[in-house]
């Protein structure tokens, strides 16, 4: 990992202190972003690069290891890949949490795009191909990213690769609630009040769910004021710029659609298990889908184990559409549905007024625990390793 004082990042501290303590960490530095970005390369994957290349190969040198996994949205690192395979007859794995190189934005206006968008899509249209046509397992929360990948490299089509999300893990809320006191709660929560929370990144893809969500608010506030104006919309660490300089997306647009005064937005993110506290305290939770129908939520899970009551954005074909479903842990509201904002409103007035008992299939959900998943990913690592044709 990164050197924490090279990053922009704030540690997590506890998030550190329960990683098992046989478990290795190996620090590697980053060139100062008060020169890179000088010449616009303050991406701490970039900065890190030669200092991951050096480590790594210090490691490989001294040690034996049978593959190298990656799995991080910090992409540029990933052309590390094919060189340590080269240089050390290892093979290596990648885990896409997110697309990589993506067409998404280039028909969308300057002003929604991405902090410097030209640079960053031509860096990734050009190093995705170095870095994933030899790859020799796939893992993605996504089967569109698996297709997206399979339809440009065709070789991809023959090597291990499987969908494979993030796993719930309980333990992680047992922490939460044995040390209550340890965490503050970054909004203000009054009693008098109906509180819905979101807990991740915001962006102008996400402004179909949001803006069908606050439709749906809206229509409620004039059908049915004294119930909807008990409503308050928490969205919390909306942006992954560093503290204090993230730029607001939802609440500009609650402002103009004229409902600033029930929204709140901190772009600013917080710490893991601050996370996991906010969520267990929200009267319900929102989870806001993209526009890009191959997007998946990771966050889904932690969303379910909190055990309230849910309303997620999503198409219908996302696999966190599919796994709230399946565990009939809340209400999905399709993005492409006919009458949303009429569904919108039914569900909110539904949480306001009717008390929720939860019934959630646990037995289903059980395949999505962290364990079974990393048998998964053990698994396909095995594959990847007994496939006799890596170095061919």
């Amino acid at each position: 990992m990164i050197d924490p004082k090279d990053t922009d990042s704030q540690p997590d501290a506890l998030l550190s202190k329960n990683i098992p303590a046989t478990v290795k960490i190996h620090y590697v530095g980053a060139l100062s972003k008060k020169w890179t970005s000088k010449i616009g390369l303050g991406s701490i994957a970039i900065r890190s690069l030669w200092y991951y290349k050096q480590k790594v190969n210090q490691l490989l040198k001294a040690e034996k290891f049978d593959l190298v996994y990656f799995s991080t949205t910090q992409f540029p690192v990933l052309i590390l890949g094919p060189y340590w395979k080269r240089k050390f007859k290892i093979p290596y794995v990648v885990d896409m949490q997110d697309p990589w190189f993506s067409t998404y934005y280039e028909d969308k206006p300057k002003a929604e795009r991405p902090a410097k968008y030209w640079l960053s899509h031509r860096l990734d249209k050009n190093l995705e191909p170095i870095a994933l046509k030899q790859a020799d397992g796939l893992i993605s929360v996504s089967q569109g990213y698996l297709d997206t990948l399979n339809e440009r490299y065709p070789r991809l089509k023959t090597i291990p690769q499987q969908v494979i999300t993030f796993g719930a893990y309980k333990e992680d809320f047992e922490f939460v609630k044995n040390n209550w006191s340890a965490f503050a709660l970054p909004f203000q929560k009054d009693k008098n009040l109906f509180h819905l929370v979101y807990v991740g990144r915001g962006g102008q893809d996400m402004k179909e769910a949001v803006t069908l969500l606050f439709n749906g608010f809206k229509k409620g506030l004039a059908n049915q004021y004294s119930d909807f104006s008990k409503l308050r919309f928490h969205f919390i660490g909306t942006s992954y710029a560093p503290q204090g300089t993230g730029i607001k997306t939802i609440q500009p647009l609650a402002a103009e659609m004229g409902i600033s005064a029930y929204v709140e937005e901190q772009t600013d993110r917080i710490p893991f298990y601050q996370g996991i506290f906010t969520l267990l305290n929200a009267d319900a939770l929102l989870v806001i889908g993209s526009s890009d129908q191959q997007y998946t939520a990771s966050k889904v899970y932690p969303y379910i184990l909190a055990e309230r009551p849910l309303l997620a954005f999503f198409y219908e074909q996302s696999s966190a559409a599919k796994i709230i479903k399946e565990c009939k842990a809340g209400k999905i509201i399709a993005l492409n549905e006919e009458s949303a904002n009429e569904k919108v409103k039914l569900a909110l007035s539904s949480l306001l007024l009717t008390p929720h008992s939860l019934e959630i299939n646990w037995n289903a959900f059980e395949k999505y625990s962290a364990k079974n998943l990393t048998k998964q990913q053990c698994d396909l690592f095995d594959q990847v390793l007994n496939n006799q044709n890596i170095f061919s």
